[in-house]
């Protein structure tokens, strides 16, 4: 029983001599989270990554370090199904498909006509008032494409993109249409607009979100415990801040605490008397958290990643919606794959390889249970990392995914042989070389040739 659990920690004695002690409050939160953890293990079945956390969020309570109950509850690390994807967030990529040549561009930074994927979907928006009733633009072309949506205007907040393609307006074709006409179908139409339109994932490049890591000194607000205490602290892409006691503690215990900042109000504090102090306010319960950073650098840094996470923009990169979309399928329903077939992954956690039936897809590798498994158990966004063969324990053939940073997760993965090892090995290379950053991109369409980067 979850809750008897909880209430027997609650009831932890302290001892007379230590009742203020951080050790022994952070005794009986180790102790309820070993407890928990148990449990949950014999709840949920192994994920993606090894150690990720497949549950989703909701408002529970749990003994925190200020000895007082929170909100918290169960987390999801994994927002997108069961992907691991804080390395594509962390950064802006684009992609550039089978252009591998360097005499070609980026299909995004390239005017030339190519084939493209593109994903069709609706979008309904409320009309508004003014001069641009529905906060987007569409620019003089075939097939008509949109050029501009205003920021916190209905077109965004239907999930309208720049660079979707207009393939009908209120139930009418428009890709064969002029563009003053389809103007006009519009304007003529009813109060919700509603268009079919398909996405580009090789259009533009996706937008990071707020990432931050690093330790911080947090101010305890307990009666009986009070002070600071250097922790480490993670922002993660999905908005959520969480910390550990030690920096060596993220990716192998659970958080201290966790806490969604949208909505929260964060600011500079000057009431404790105390340089680089700043708060944070979140939307849900009446908590005041503060922290404090080492330098003024520092805690500009803190504020401008917890800003974006304050105000997000729920809106997917289109390549994300793609991915999700695939993982409704059954594996061979994916089409023109670039690898398929059994991998093992390694949980670390457990120190046990899982059997996986993979497709390699466009840097996506997804993971299923069987051949026959719908949908897929989750995947692995592959942009940044580098591909080696490696030997790990017992097993001399090992395909080792590594990261640009240290700050995000290794895999490990195994085929049935050495052969197999080597075709994945290749395969996952070339898919991961669809994809630049976004600065390398531009610096190599600028490094051009004059006559080649006419407009």
């Amino acid at each position: 029983d979850l809750k008897s659990e909880m209430n027997k920690t609650r009831k932890l004695p302290l001892k007379k001599d230590a009742r203020a002690s951080d050790s022994s409050q952070e005794d009986a939160i180790d102790q309820w989270a070993r407890r928990r953890k148990q449990f949950k293990d014999s709840k949920k079945c192994s994920s993606t990554g090894g150690s990720s956390i497949n549950s989703t969020i909701t408002e529970g309570s749990i003994n925190s370090e200020d000895a007082r109950s929170v909100d918290l509850g169960l987390y999801s690390e994994n927002e997108d199904r069961g992907f691991y994807t804080e390395n594509f967030h962390s950064a802006s990529w684009v992609f550039r498909g089978d252009d591998v040549s360097p005499d070609n561009s980026p299909r995004c930074l390239s005017k030339r006509p190519r084939p493209v994927a593109i994903r069709e979907r609706t979008v309904k928006i409320a009309k508004g008032t003014g001069n641009y009733p529905w906060g987007f633009r569409i620019q003089f072309s075939k097939p008509i494409l949109v050029t501009e949506v205003d920021t916190n205007s209905a077109a965004e907040e239907a999930g309208l993109q720049v660079g979707d393609i207009l393939i009908a307006v209120n139930g009418t074709d428009v890709t064969s249409m002029p563009h003053s006409e389809a103007a006009n179908l519009a304007r003529k139409g009813p109060d919700i607009l509603t268009m079919i339109v398909g996405s580009d994932i090789s259009r533009y490049p996706n937008t990071p979100k707020p990432t931050c890591r690093g330790y911080l000194h947090k101010r305890t607000q307990s009666a009986i415990l009070k002070g600071w205490r250097k922790r480490w602290f993670v922002l993660k892409h999905n908005g959520y801040l969480h910390y550990y006691k030690h920096k060596k503690d993220e990716g192998k215990c659970r958080p201290l605490e966790v806490t969604k900042l949208e909505g929260a109000e964060i600011g500079v504090d000057t009431s404790l008397g105390k340089p680089f102090v700043f708060k944070c306010i979140p939307q849900a319960g009446n908590r005041i958290f503060y922290f404090c950073a080492t330098s003024n650098q520092e805690m500009k840094r803190w504020l401008e990643a917890m800003d974006k996470a304050v105000h997000p923009i729920h809106q997917n990169h289109v390549w994300v919606d793609v991915t999700l979309h695939n993982t409704t399928l059954p594996p061979l329903a994916i089409k023109n794959p670039e690898c398929l077939g059994l991998l093992h992954q390694l949980d670390r956690g457990k120190d046990v390889w899982i059997q996986h039936y993979c497709i390699l897809k466009d840097g996506c590798l997804y993971f299923y249970a069987t051949l026959r498994s719908t949908p897929a158990q989750g995947g692995l966004y592959l942009q940044g990392y580098t591909v080696s063969e490696q030997s790990l324990g017992s097993k001399r053939s090992v395909i080792e995914l590594k990261p640009p940073s240290e700050e995000f997760k290794t895999f490990y993965l195994c085929a049935e042989n050495v052969n197999e090892n080597k075709r994945w090995i290749t395969a996952l290379k070339a898919s991961i070389n669809k994809w630049l950053p976004l600065h390398q991109a531009i610096q190599d369409f600028m490094s051009r040739p004059l006559e080649e980067t006419r407009m």
